[in-house]
């Protein structure tokens, strides 16, 4: 449908000045002047531009169709492009796009094609679309395809705004907008172009001697190759640039659009991601992130790289804390108080506590008072054989009782001899126990005695 010219010339000393066209037409055209001059490409943006060679954009308008009329101020536009990842990166927030142009305005900037696009407003009459595929610098591609556009109509068909395609097109590009650092870029797109054979003009088809005229705050040089160039010498604040297709002979060509101009400014403190860009302040790794969305993992791992470091100082900060290991050293003593075994060896000594048992023993003459105890001890003759376990155990305390006038447990400690006596012998201590408890009344009775031929026959213990 639309003709494309393609021809991509390096060389800055290629470019034309009045004085290369046919003498006839030199005085018709003005020569390069003033402050304004082409130097080389930043240096970080030759670097990242193979990365997008490989790419071929095919840019299609859906909505609007071609000569569609709407009966509204408002129209949603639709787009699509293959052959080209369009994103923008998050920190610079720079990255391959598409660029939408109504009739002749300032471009907008189109990163997410899922996001609705809506024209407001617009005057009633004729107004033509044009999309563009973009390098994150602002630069078009030149390929086939990567370039469309659309004419369309609000409430009526009016004649303004209607490029005639049978015609070359120019279609500004850059710059526009606000930039912080030079070199700042000159990119444009032509449309139905015919190649151009020769630096010689040629009477028959002057639209083959075609160039491009462009005015940078009145000072005017001439292109005849389609490849943008880098400009410096923009002066602080307001710029205007202009760029006129015209033939061979220095005469424009008369088509829509094909005289474009802009406002630009130029402020050296704007800190934007292609001033970054240009002046070189990113490094290559972090500029890559906006030509490959896939990119922007591998640096993270980089960026961690030096916080590794700072944690390696603190393990080191670490071995100290291994040698406070003599904490461990208190916790000894902790286990030295195992003496406290030892209080219980005064429980051990307690044992002469059985000695109070002994005033025990004293109060049993208090309940001997009566006589009728004296009387009961007869009884405990009938079974002596059964209640020795139990007289054992209250006659060693005083077996060792020798004179039968004290009851006092002096004779205790003698507990300890081996000394055996007869049943015969306890049974009598324990009738002169209760004789000398009696009162001086009842010693006058006589208490029966025993035959030690009664337990003749009884072994000694």
């Amino acid at each position: 449908m639309i003709g494309l010219l393609t021809i991509l010339l390096t060389a800055c000393g290629d470019r034309l000045t009045a004085t290369n066209l046919p003498t006839s037409e030199t005085s018709n055209l003005p020569v390069v002047q003033g402050r304004i001059s082409e130097v080389a490409p930043p240096a970080l943006i030759q670097e990242l531009r193979p990365s997008l060679e490989r790419y071929a954009p095919q840019v299609t308008i859906l909505s609007p169709l071609a000569e569609q009329v709407f009966d509204d101020t408002q129209v949603i536009v639709k787009l699509q492009v293959s052959d080209l990842p369009i994103f923008q990166d998050d920190t610079l927030k720079l990255g391959p796009h598409l660029s939408l142009i109504v009739d002749n305005e300032p471009a907008a900037a189109i990163y997410d094609l899922k996001q609705p696009i809506i024209l407001e407003n617009l005057a009633p009459g004729t107004h033509t679309l044009r999309v563009l595929a973009l390098r994150p610098w602002q630069e078009s591609f030149k390929n086939d395809g990567a370039f469309a556009e659309t004419t369309f109509h609000i409430l009526t068909k009016t004649g303004k705004n209607a490029p005639d395609y049978n015609l070359p097109l120019l279609t500004y590009s850059s710059p526009q907008g606000i930039y912080g650092a030079e070199p700042i870029l000159l990119d444009f797109y032509l449309s139905n172009a015919p190649l151009r054979l020769s630096n010689t003009a040629n009477e028959d088809n002057n639209l083959q001697d075609w160039r491009i005229r462009v005015t940078v705050n009145g000072d005017s040089f001439l292109l005849d190759t389609w490849e943008p160039i880098y400009l410096k010498g923009f002066a602080k604040g307001n710029n205007w640039v202009q760029l006129e297709f015209i033939d061979g002979q220095g005469n424009k060509v008369e088509n829509e659009f094909n005289t474009s101009v802009r406002v630009i400014s130029f402020d050296p403190s704007y800190q934007d991601g292609l001033s970054q860009l240009v002046r070189g302040d990113l490094s290559p790794t972090i500029a890559r992130s906006i030509v490959d969305p896939n990119y922007q993992t591998i640096p993270t791992p980089e960026e961690e790289t030096p916080v590794i470091e700072p944690e390696t100082s603190i393990v080191e900060e670490e071995n100290p804390v291994v040698e406070e290991t003599p904490v461990i050293e208190p916790e000894s003593p902790i286990v030295e108080e195992n003496p406290v075994i030892e209080p219980e060896s005064p429980i051990v000594e307690e044992t002469p506590v059985i000695e109070p048992e002994s005033p025990i023993v004293e109060e049993k003459p208090v309940e001997t008072e009566t006589i009728e105890k004296v009387e009961e001890t007869p009884e405990a003759i009938e079974s002596p054989l059964t209640t020795i376990p139990e007289t054992k155990e209250i006659n060693e305390p005083a077996s060792g009782i020798q004179p039968p006038l004290e009851v006092e447990p002096i004779p205790e400690p003698q507990n300890n001899s081996e000394q055996k006596i007869t049943i015969f012998d306890r049974v009598q201590q324990t009738l002169n126990r209760f004789q000398l408890a009696s009162s001086p009344a009842e010693k006058d009775i006589e208490l029966p005695t025993l035959d030690p031929e009664l337990f003749s026959n009884v072994e000694r213990s």
